[in-house]
């Protein structure tokens, strides 16, 4: 790999943007049987008429067309009831089937979340997108993806679908699901509902509701409900993986895509002790006990006291809490290992859904994170970041070793821990494209191969990370590494086989691939055009470690200020924090 190259630049969080085009289309009125003949006809002959007005289990919706990028877009289409009052934290139910045409030709609500000082959203947020190319073809393959933002914030819109369905020929489907402490809760007193529900993984089970709905429904679309690949990036990645080893999850997907997820499983106790600690103060305020010690044990129990209050709280109230998590388990632990919906060994288990898997990293996974990490924020504030040599190299320090844990968590260490018990193909991919300042221009090449590279090579006119990449993905090198991504995830949804004529021969990951440095395809690109080709990745995680001692670019003193400070407790600091002696972030139950 090519050394890190990092400059200047001041610019807002993609992380925290979403700049996505919504289109405002007129509601079409309608009558609530006037399409169906038409559309189940089609579909029956093996003929997709290519309509906007469709017919689900719930009623009609009517979708729009959008010629720019012959697509066929529906939006917000409800999959399940809302979430509010008594379904508040409740597995997910049918949505009330509705008469007339429902508008599907803007988005749909956003689960309740925090944004900046404030809260945005709903708890009426269980619903879907689909796209599809404007052809006549039916049983094309489905694309279900699963939005990132920690499980805390983010939206179906993240990725949309206008422009890839066609590169792809396949059917996008990106849905909302519960966010925050409304989507995850592991407090006791609310477990007095089913086994699943009592998993505290409410997300998750919306996640399958929403499989079910594509189930039943995709034909009506034009799609195969029997090749269907679930996908996701970053939270939505680790709930795919997540997927993997969920009991809740057989047979309703044959593919699965992890685009910067890996394996994460929280302890129940300890997670309940968290949230107990981070709803006292409401409990507090609102008269319930007179100190946070207090309300934090009263919060632990069983009782239905607890569970009314818990229920009364508005939801903004908790939507705003355990907010700036940064890849930190323990500031918003979810993924319970309950035995129900999650094993309670985790991904430890033996027992997975045997489906292709396709899993990516971007070579420096950390670059956004570290750059906005609490550490740096009077550095950012005052542009040092970018003038003191002493700042920059405590910058390049976090972000190159943070890049190659974070970069081995999200493929080659699920890799090896799955493997003996994984009876299906599993590819690796890793992007580099970013890290050649010359290649990416001064807007991209300081955070390099950032969490999110992958995002538009595959959704081109996706506007999330403009500010960070300037112009560096219209380069023809870039657009041709777009072209070349896409093709690679289109023979993988259509077959579970991502290789295809005028590609680079893509190796399965195996302990004997990796032996010979070919266990992942990696794919960079120069000005003109892209590169892809086999290797393995050139360090293990006790290599990281080992250079991470011997590194003398940043003093010992300092050194040790990053290591227990900002590379702590991350999602890929286990080892990390054990070597280093890192106290745990978690609170003690």
């Amino acid at each position: 790999m090519k050394p890190k190259k990092w400059g200047s630049l001041l610019f807002a969080s993609a992380l925290a943007v979403s700049l996505l085009s919504a289109y405002g289309v007129p509601q079409t009125a309608g009558s609530a049987h006037a399409a169906v003949p038409t559309a189940q006809t089609s579909v029956q002959s093996g003929v997709f008429n290519t309509q906007t007005l469709q017919t689900t289990t719930f009623g009609q919706v009517q979708g729009f067309h959008d010629e720019t990028n012959h697509a066929l877009v529906w939006q917000g289409i409800p999959y399940a009831a809302p979430t509010g009052g008594e379904q508040r934290w409740k597995a997910p139910v049918d949505p009330k089937p509705w008469s007339g045409v429902l508008d599907a030709t803007k988005p749909g609500s956003v689960a309740i979340q925090a944004s900046g000082k404030t809260t945005v959203g709903t708890e009426d947020a269980l619903n879907l997108d689909v796209y599809r190319p404007a052809n006549t073809q039916t049983k094309l393959p489905v694309i279900v993806y699963i939005h990132g933002g920690n499980n805390q914030t983010g939206k179906s819109t993240e990725i949309t679908g206008n422009s890839m369905v066609n590169d792809t020929n396949a059917i996008f489907v990106s849905v909302n699901y519960r966010l925050g402490p409304l989507g995850f809760n592991p407090l006791p007193a609310l477990k007095n509902g089913s086994a699943e529900e009592n998993s505290g993984n409410y997300a998750l089970l919306d996640i399958a509701k929403s499989l079910d709905w594509v189930k039943a429904n995709i034909e009506q679309f034009g799609g195969d409900p029997d090749n269907v690949t679930v996908a996701g990036f970053s939270a939505g990645g680790r709930d795919v993986m997540a997927m993997l080893i969920s009991p809740i999850f057989a047979g309703k997907f044959d593919k699965a895509i992890s685009f910067s997820g890996g394996m994460t499983v929280a302890d129940q106790d300890a997670s309940a002790a968290t949230f107990a600690q981070a709803i006292a103060p409401l409990a507090v305020a609102d008269g319930k006990k007179a100190t946070e010690k207090e309300a934090a044990a009263w919060l632990l129990t069983t009782g239905s006291d607890v569970r009314d209050y818990l229920y009364s709280i508005p939801a903004e109230k908790l939507a705003a809490l355990m907010g700036n998590a940064g890849i930190r388990m323990s500031v918003f632990p979810h993924l319970y290992g309950d035995g129900t919906v999650l094993p309670k060994e985790g991904f430890d288990t033996k027992n997975y859904h045997d489906v292709p898997l396709l899993m990516l990293t971007g070579a420096d996974e950390f670059s956004l994170f570290g750059r906005f990490d609490a550490y740096f924020a009077k550095n950012i504030a005052d542009n040092s970041i970018n003038t003191d040599a002493n700042v920059m190299a405590k910058y390049n320090f976090i972000n190159k070793y943070g890049g190659e844990l974070y970069s081995l968590f999200n493929v080659q260490d699920s890799a090896q821990k799955m493997y003996a018990h994984y009876k299906a193909d599993i590819y690796g991919m890793q992007i580099n494209f970013g890290e050649d300042a010359y290649v990416a221009g001064s807007a991209m090449s300081p955070l390099g191969a950032f969490h999110g590279v992958f995002v538009p090579l595959l959704s081109p006119d996706n506007a999330n990370y403009d500010s960070v990449v300037g112009s560096a993905y219209d380069l023809p090198g870039a657009v041709d590494l777009g072209q070349v991504f896409r093709k690679y995830v289109s023979n993988f949804v259509h077959n579970g086989n991502p290789n295809g004529a005028g590609l680079t021969n893509w190796k399965t990951w195996t302990p004997q691939t990796a032996l010979n440095g070919e266990s992942m395809l990696f794919l960079d690109a120069n000005r003109r055009k892209a590169i892809s080709y086999l290797s393995s990745p050139e360090f293990t995680y006790d290599q990281v470690l080992a250079a991470m001692r011997v590194d003398h670019t940043v003093s010992e003193a300092d050194k040790a200020e990053l290591v227990s400070k900002v590379l702590n407790g991350r999602w890929f600091s286990g080892k990390l924090d054990q070597s280093f002696g890192n106290p745990s972030l978690w609170v003690k139950p």
